[in-house]
């Protein structure tokens, strides 16, 4: 009797099984095929001016960690592969400065004290991590497999000999045989080529038909840049920022300049009447402006050199800088040298 009761039970668990596994496997089907996919980023479409234009317009942070540079250990080397390849590289090669070479603290003071004073520019917002930087892997500001600016023709070796000791005979003169940047002229940095600072790295891009204008925190200048097809103004006419024309290219804005003043600096180095610098803007997203240059003057590098970096959207102003008001400086320096030349 009871092997006859395990006997029906065992068959029942098992009519059991075989009628709920198919409704087990229909309700597991059904919950497939209803399952909802995620849905798709929605693409980026690029914003347009009422001419039909890219629109550039916004502010823009142009800081950067990217060295002008690239450091030597790393050759060819255009792109880092990622993050812990990035930081194996800085371990390595030292803070990369302006120029893409290790920079000790003591560099910071320009009398060559061994005293790194300066503002702390974080502090006040100005640096840091306080300011938004575009995310990218380069390896340096300027591209190609050298990855630095190139050598000084011998002629503009000569014009920079000529400078330099005309300077050391004559820099206390006046304010006139001062740098450009203690006269509050130019920094250098403004462009074209634009190129990052230590700090102040906002810009303003504002269009209108037939017009790009671009306003920088440093030093506060702005560039109106015709787009209409008008040509170059007459080369006896000189600017310091030189004379921008541009023209759209798909739905990039291309600038080209001449006629810079000869005593504007690229990276430290006077340019020539022949100089050019040809620049690239490009919205990629939402946030960022591919910003893209080369430098072609024959006086002065023995051969063009080119660039890029990414300048990123912020929420924020561009403020006034006031660079005179604050000039003490110069007054200092000056009345100095005539203190010393009355003694």
């Amino acid at each position: 009797m009871r092997r006859h009761l395990l006997s029906s039970l065992i068959a029942l668990v098992a009519v059991v099984l075989l009628v709920s596994a198919p409704v087990f496997a229909q309700g597991a089907a059904q919950s497939q095929v209803t399952a909802k996919p995620a849905p798709a980023a929605k693409a980026w479409t690029m914003p347009r001016t009422p001419d039909g234009k890219p629109d550039l317009q916004g502010v823009y942070s142009n800081a950067t960690n990217i060295p002008v540079a690239r450091p030597a250990n790393l050759g060819a080397k255009e792109f880092y592969t990622d993050d812990a390849d990035k930081a194996a590289s800085a371990a390595t090669s030292g803070r990369g400065g302006r120029g893409g070479a290790a920079r000790p603290a003591a560099a910071a003071d320009p009398e060559g004290n061994g005293l790194a004073v300066h503002y702390d520019t974080s502090q006040f917002g100005l640096g840091g991590p306080t300011v938004k930087r575009a995310a990218s892997l380069r390896t340096s500001i300027i591209t190609g497999p050298e990855g630095r600016v190139p050598a000084l023709t011998p002629e503009a070796q000569k014009r920079a000999a000529d400078r330099r000791q005309f300077q050391q005979e004559h820099q206390w003169d006046s304010a006139q045989t001062r740098p450009l940047a203690e006269r509050c002229v130019t920094w250098g940095f403004e462009g074209p080529p634009m190129m990052p600072v230590g700090y102040n790295s906002t810009l303003q891009i504002v269009q209108g038909q037939g017009y790009v204008a671009i306003v920088q925190e440093m030093i506060h200048d702005t560039r109106v840049i015709p787009t209409d097809g008008r040509p170059h103004g007459p080369a006896e006419i000189k600017r310091w920022m030189g004379d921008s024309v541009g023209h759209w290219e798909g739905d990039t804005l291309v600038v080209e300049t001449v006629n810079f003043e000869p005593r504007m600096a690229i990276q430290g180095n006077a340019v020539s009447d022949a100089a050019k610098v040809t620049e690239r803007f490009t919205r990629v997203d939402a946030d960022t402006v591919l910003y893209q240059f080369t430098v072609d003057d024959p006086k002065t590098w023995v051969k063009p050199f080119s660039g890029e970096y990414n300048m990123v959207h912020i929420d924020g102003n561009v403020y006034e800088y006031a660079c005179h008001e604050g000039n003490y400086g110069m007054a200092n320096n000056l009345s100095g040298a005539r203190a010393t030349e009355k003694k």
